[in-house]
């Protein structure tokens, strides 16, 4: 018996027992094509330079408190996020994750606030049918209705406005720009509700991954967030930890819009799975304010920062940027496209195919005219993980995508390395799959 606590506790799992680039293998030698862990492993699951990274580092340094001492892959990791960052990016607090990123981020926000003589900003604006981590905070201002349900009177209160999610709620007859403009006009409409002095910042996904399934905001949408946000002074945090770090084609997502931050959150990609990492990214002007004031942030965990880490991460970004892989993301993103659409484009059962670059979603429906979803009652979304996993494919079915309770996906995020054969084998196993359940 395993004294190990999982996540499902009748599960069982078999033991992952080598990584040879996009495939996992698990003890018994079987192997299964990796394009659902998350959106982790972009770069696969042996690249020998983040290896050697890692290995050098323990050798060297395994461990220093930030409270004491920085340390060279930390600088120079920094040096590179900022140099490819968008905006006026400046500053990066590295930690251990997503959740602690967002952490971060909403506790910077108010502190912020609070050196520049705001106190009364300290509401939070974000949306329906989000995800920005497990942790109390992030999960408050996550819009994922069955992660909050139990713990909701632990949460802080946030509101949350409706999501740019064309394909479900956009009525016929409205054109994409129009849609995108009405509900980004929904930010404005909220700060005015809560007051305009009140409001500190507004969190969102520039393409909305686990609960949603690669939604990317129509075009338009998100230049006329960032000028809401400049109009009544509310700083823009762009969750970036699951579609950023070339993801979707771009090393940073929200390049994609033609917008920068004030605070943006990265990890996943970030470390590829190599190391469990994440960042805070933040504007040299919200970094001058604690810095002209208290000159502390409030804020910590012991292992921010941390050496191995940042030495793994720092190989990660030297690959994904010194071998153009974000472009090769996009490349291979739209041939994934392509396989899709060709073998379950009519599908009776699948609504719509969507993403950017090499993070697709596969919307499913009862009813493709009417767009009707699921009964929950079927578990349509655990009965496709579990075939596609039978199959040697590990993707990332999802529940509740319209409303936390109605509605399946299927999230895929394969490593950037793919290759065209890949796609295929990819494609073949996930219909063999849906044609198992469905």
């Amino acid at each position: 018996m395993s004294h190990v606590f999982p996540r499902h506790t009748q599960a069982v799992l078999p033991v992952a027992a080598a990584g040879d680039g996009c495939y996992l293998i698990d003890a018994q030698g079987n192997r299964y094509l990796d394009c659902g862990d998350a959106a982790v492993s972009c770069l696969g699951h042996s690249n020998p330079a983040v290896i050697r990274a890692v290995q050098d580092q323990v050798g060297r340094v395994a461990f220093a408190h930030t409270g004491f001492m920085t340390s060279e892959p930390a600088e120079a990791l920094a040096d590179l996020l900022i140099g490819n960052a968008p905006g006026e990016l400046d500053k990066v607090y590295f930690v251990s994750g997503g959740s602690e990123a967002t952490e971060a981020a909403i506790k910077l926000a108010r502190q912020y606030f609070l050196e520049v003589g705001q106190p009364q900003r300290r509401r939070v604006i974000a949306r329906r049918q989000s995800y920005h981590g497990n942790t109390l905070g992030a999960l408050s201002a996550g819009g994922n209705a069955w992660r909050r349900a139990q713990f909701a009177p632990m949460l802080i209160e946030m509101s949350h406005i409706a999501p740019c999610y064309e394909y479900a709620e956009k009525p016929a007859g409205e054109s994409s720009f129009d849609y995108g403009q009405r509900v980004a006009n929904a930010l404005e409409d909220e700060i005015l509700s809560l007051g305009p002095d009140t409001v500190m910042a507004f969190i969102a996904e520039p393409v909305v991954g686990a609960t949603l399934g690669a939604v990317p905001a129509v075009q338009g949408y998100f230049r006329r967030i960032r000028e809401i946000c400049d109009t009544y002074g509310v700083l823009l945090i762009l969750d970036e930890v699951m579609c950023g770090m070339g993801r979707t084609g771009h090393l940073f997502a929200c390049d994609h819009d033609g917008i920068a931050p004030d605070i943006l959150c990265i990890a996943k990609g970030l470390g590829a799975g190599y190391q469990p990492i994440g960042a805070m990214l933040c504007t040299a002007g919200i970094y001058d304010a604690i810095c002209d004031g208290t000159g502390f942030f409030q804020h910590g965990h012991t292992y921010v920062g941390h050496p191995v880490a940042t030495a793994a991460a720092l190989a990660v970004v030297t690959e994904l940027t010194g071998k153009d892989l974000s472009n090769r993301a996009a490349v291979m993103g739209e041939k994934v496209q392509s396989a899709l659409t060709a073998a379950l484009g009519q599908h009776p059962h699948v609504g719509d195919i969507r993403g950017r670059g090499l993070f697709r979603g596969i919307e499913l429906v009862e009813d493709r005219a009417s767009k009707r979803p699921f009964d929950p009652s079927r578990g349509v979304a655990g009965k496709i993980k579990k075939a596609a996993f039978a199959e040697g494919l590990i993707c990332y079915p999802m529940s509740g995508t319209r409303d936390g309770q109605h509605g399946d996906h299927v999230l895929l995020a394969p490593p950037f390395i793919i290759e065209d054969d890949q796609v295929d084998e990819m494609v073949a196993k996930l219909g063999r799959a849906l044609a198992q359940v469905l």
